[in-house]
């Protein structure tokens, strides 16, 4: 994973608000993925397991920064259980889903991190072995 630092500088116009959620999202994939990979992108940050394969194939998740909040979005989303109802699609999106994030005290933090956990256990070449979560 990147340094704080690098996050810090790269993203600091970003409201301090939405910071903080994009910080506890990084802290909550690296305490359930703690190898992962993470790159930073134009709007946000991406995470996957290298070990599998590469930022699509071996995806765990992605943090979008919007000017008013985060998202939280899985690209292969269609697979994960969601038995809280969080996961969203956006227009004609096969595969893709994802949770927005307005506010930090009203942030489903387990919820998102069992989401994570099932993303990072899914296998896209075995995509009718639906991960637990």
């Amino acid at each position: 994973m990147l340094t704080t630092r690098a996050i810090l500088t790269r993203f600091q116009y970003i409201d301090p608000r939405l910071m903080d959620i994009v910080i506890e999202l990084r802290n909550l994939i690296a305490e359930v993925q703690p190898n992962a990979t993470e790159t930073i992108h134009r709007k946000g940050l991406t995470y996957y397991d290298a070990s599998r394969g590469g930022h699509v194939s071996a995806n765990i998740c992605q943090i979008v920064i919007f000017d008013d909040h985060v998202c939280l979005a899985f690209l292969q989303g269609v697979f994960l259980p969601d038995p809280h109802h969080l996961l969203k699609v956006e227009g004609e999106r096969i595969a893709k889903r994802f949770v927005d994030i307005h506010d930090y005290e009203k942030a489903p933090w387990e919820e998102l991190k069992e989401l994570v956990k099932a993303s990072a256990a899914f296998n896209p070449y075995e995509p009718e072995k639906k991960p637990s979560g």
